[in-house]
């Protein structure tokens, strides 16, 4: 086997199709398989931790539990009580229904929740199966997904980032090679709150997402997905807008009296 030990998330919830698929995935690289999931679905919840309300862990099966709580709640879980004596050599979060690219990438829970793996400095991995419009098709990731995780997990880099990877939505045939991108837009258009009221007449809101068709910028994770390339972004907890930075720095080398 390639790796000790492998824990295995998700922002869809502990019995979602892409966590399934994920589990065939892992067992072909490691005999010690972890699941610590979402009891249910808990879509955009980014990095979010529960702190102002108990937690509750169902065991689900030999090392499968399901968490009352976040992505990120499962993986702190995971790290600080549930495999403290061994923490896992690889965490990999999905596989999410519908891509995660651009902007998107804020709200995920599926990316979160490997971005918090990546916090506590374990090798991460987020994998997410794009479908356009209709009933979703796993071929892609289900075809090349063990091989990309393979290759992603064997990198040697400098400084290990937290890995964003998106499967195509095409036939298993017409997948391409796997590619590195950078994060572009995404396709989240706007934000929107819709109000509305109960059989008592009181306002209740649902927040909305909507997305839009665009074109994308040649490079990023979209243009490439449309090609039917399998993408690869690294991220990084560092958000440090270095252009901006550097302004600033300029404009108070230009202002000695705003230097603090």
């Amino acid at each position: 086997m390639i790796f000790e030990r492998i824990l295995l998330t998700n922002d869809d919830g502990i019995d979602a199709p892409g966590l399934a698929l994920l589990q065939k995935i892992a067992h072909a690289l490691s005999d010690d398989i972890w699941v610590v999931a979402p009891e249910t679905d808990r879509s955009g919840t980014a990095s979010a931790v529960t702190l102002h309300d108990p937690l509750r862990v169902t065991e689900r099966g030999a090392r499968k539990f399901a968490v009352s709580g976040s992505p990120a709640d499962c993986v702190v879980l995971a790290m600080r009580h549930l495999m403290k004596d061994a923490r896992p050599s690889l965490v990999l979060s999905g596989i999410n229904r519908g891509a995660n690219i651009g902007h998107e990438t804020l709200l995920s829970g599926t990316v979160g929740a490997a971005m918090v793996a990546h916090m506590f400095g374990s090798r991460s991995i987020a994998l997410s199966q794009l479908f356009l419009e209709g009933e979703i098709s796993w071929a892609a990731a289900e075809t090349v997904a063990s091989d990309v995780v393979k290759h992603l997990a064997a990198e040697i880099l400098p400084v290990s980032p937290c890995l964003n990877v998106n499967f195509p939505a095409c036939a298993a045939a017409d997948v391409r090679e796997m590619i590195f991108t950078n994060q572009g837009f995404g396709g989240l258009s706007d934000v929107d709150v819709v109000v509305r009221q109960d059989m008592q007449a009181r306002e209740y809101h649902w927040i909305s997402m909507q997305y839009r068709h665009r074109e994308f910028a040649s490079g990023s994770e979209g243009a490439a997905l449309l090609q039917n390339h399998v993408t690869v972004t690294p991220l990084q907890m560092d958000r440090t807008h270095v252009s901006a930075l550097k302004t600033l720095h300029d404009r108070m080398g230009l202002s000695p009296q705003l230097k603090v």
